[in-house]
């Protein structure tokens, strides 16, 4: 199990009723450890490529089969997620949160539950430096804080 993702995942402080949506899942490594907490919650995770979702959703077929998870094909600017709201979105290694990150921010926050948050994680490339720092585009709140500081 990846390191890297463990430790971004472990910076989410992922609670068992939280809705999760992860945007570039890969090949699902993070989606499996947010899934692991989980008991009332529900994640999404995207991807543009159909042969990383096949991946991911492999990868975490019990969770799927289960109804506990989501994978679904999609790029960023044409994800429709209808009225459905997150507590946690997070992304790791995302062009476009480096490229636009105002502009992704704003695609994002609509779905924010109240008192949700979005995470941005860039990594150095490999043999460089392994810490991960998480690059905040701001700290992001809608409407009424939810009960825990997030």
């Amino acid at each position: 199990m990846s390191e890297r993702l463990r430790s971004v995942v472990e910076r989410l402080d992922v609670r068992p009723d939280d809705r999760v949506l992860e945007i570039g899942c890969g090949h699902g490594v993070a989606a499996t450890l947010v899934c692991e907490p989980l008991e009332g919650g529900h994640p999404i995770a995207v991807d543009s490529s159909a042969k990383m979702i096949q991946a991911a959703a492999r990868r975490n077929a019990a969770h799927v089969e289960a109804g506990r998870a989501e994978f679904l094909v999609a790029n960023l600017e044409n994800l429709d997620l209808g009225d459905r709201r997150f507590d946690k979105i997070f992304a790791v290694r995302v062009g476009l949160f480096h490229r636009e990150p105002e502009r992704a921010r704003g695609i994002v926050e609509r779905w924010l539950a109240p008192g949700g948050a979005v995470f941005v994680f860039f990594d150095p490339p490999p043999g460089a430096s392994q810490v991960i720092r998480h690059v905040p585009l701001r700290r992001v709140s809608i409407g009424e804080p939810r009960k825990r500081e997030l």
